[in-house]
């Protein structure tokens, strides 16, 4: 069956235990491998409701939204993924890191890891750290050979499976199969809002904000998370963090 048609990880595949969309949580996490603590992750508790963003910090670097994939999201993603080639890049010369999602319920860690790895997050990645390791070791390598780093890197499943484990809700086993899923938005320093989906055929570019736009902007939002929201029908299973400057 072709990636198109069927993107997940297969059911031999390395499988972390689901990472729940707990700010604390996953700042810890970030942090334990690399992540300066002039970053953490917050809540969003609204993507409408300007007097809910105003309590997260500007810019945003990064939103990573959880959502349900309906059978009406999976209609488009096939639609869409049909007419694109699978991603090829490499090298210090690409637009944004991307890493293909080959170890099952992992779409939380890999949410997080390009969140930080792009834009000016990255900047925010310790020396001689996890993170600093992983990514220098990846841009230079073809999607699969990054894939493949992730699933033999021990610090990577080791973090992970610390923080899934501690959740507020009791977690899912590693082989549960899950039907939210988590994508990644985050800007360039050239203006690109990007969808970054390890489920995918590769980055998508969604359009070009403004120097004074981020994440969290009405334009961001528009072609980011709403349009999520607007395909879920009943389902109303949505939740968003955004990566941001830390407020403690």
């Amino acid at each position: 069956m072709s990636s198109t048609t069927n993107p997940d990880p297969s059911p031999g595949a390395p499988a972390f235990i689901p990472l729940e969309a707990n700010p604390e949580l996953m700042t810890s996490l970030l942090r334990k491998l690399g992540l300066s603590s002039a970053l953490q992750v917050h809540d969003v508790y609204s993507i409408t409701e300007p007097e809910l963003l105003a309590f997260i910090p500007r810019p945003a670097l990064a939103l990573l939204l959880v959502f349900p994939v309906s059978a009406t999201y999976e209609s488009l993603r096939l639609a869409e993924d049909a007419g694109a080639d699978e991603y090829t890049g490499k090298g210090e010369s690409e637009p944004v890191v991307w890493w293909k999602q080959t170890i099952r319920n992992a779409c939380g860690l890999m949410g997080l890891l390009h969140a930080v790895a792009n834009g000016p997050a990255k900047g925010f990645i310790e020396q001689d750290t996890p993170l600093a390791t992983l990514l220098a070791q990846s841009i230079p390598l073809a999607p699969a050979e990054r894939s493949a780093l992730l699933e033999k890197t021990p610090a990577l499943a080791t973090a992970h499976h610390e923080a899934a484990s501690q959740g507020q809700t009791v977690a899912p086993d590693a082989q549960d199969d899950v039907d939210l899923h988590y994508v990644c938005f985050v800007k360039t320093d050239d203006g690109t809002l990007w969808e970054l989906d390890g489920r995918r055929k590769g980055p998508i570019a969604r359009g070009r904000l403004e120097p004074s736009e981020d994440v969290l902007s009405e334009k961001a939002l528009l072609w980011g998370p709403l349009k999520f929201l607007e395909r879920g029908g009943d389902d109303m299973r949505f939740s968003c963090v955004a990566l941001a400057g830390s407020l403690e």
